[in-house]
């Protein structure tokens, strides 16, 4: 049993179907990023809403040179938004620029204001669009946090099959 950040436990079958949304959310992020992947999965999502919020974080990311980035489906998993996305820049510089062009388009496209934390120092760039939540890091403190780790599912380790 995997006992998540927030609490609660998932058995396998519950992990199994976790794993899935987060694969059709990178072939998603792919389609969009223009990577070999298919759009199948982005076209027959594209109906779902917060997809065109999703998918504007993920092209402004890809546009701004974002690296490594990972959407994160949290519906049922939290309250907090509908997915989360985690991108580094390779500097402090660029995180702030990511940061701050991704605010300004979805401000200009949607009409919607984000809300941004740790743009002073530009380590961790935390970005509230409501429904999605953008974490802008510099690689060395995305290795420490590891975000990714607390709300992808584990992975069973070939060794101990």
């Amino acid at each position: 049993m995997l006992q998540c950040s927030n609490g609660s436990a998932s058995g396998p079958a519950n992990r199994d179907a976790q794993f899935k949304e987060v694969i059709v959310l990178t072939e998603n992020a792919d389609a969009v990023t223009g990577s070999t992947a298919t759009g199948a999965a982005m076209a027959a999502s594209d109906d779902k809403p917060g997809n065109h919020l999703l998918q504007l974080v993920l092209q402004s990311l890809e546009s701004n040179k974002a690296e490594e980035v990972i959407p994160i489906a949290l519906k049922g998993k939290s309250e907090m938004a509908d997915y989360m996305v985690i991108a580094s820049g390779r500097s402090s510089r660029q995180v702030i620029a990511i940061a701050e062009n991704l605010s300004d388009q979805v401000k200009a496209d949607l009409g919607r204001p984000c809300r941004m934390e740790g743009k002073q120092t530009g380590d961790w760039v935390l970005i509230d669009c409501g429904d999605i939540v953008v974490h802008i890091f510099r690689p060395e403190v995305r290795e420490f946090y590891q975000l990714e780790k607390m709300w992808l599912p584990a992975t069973p380790d070939p060794a101990n099959i």
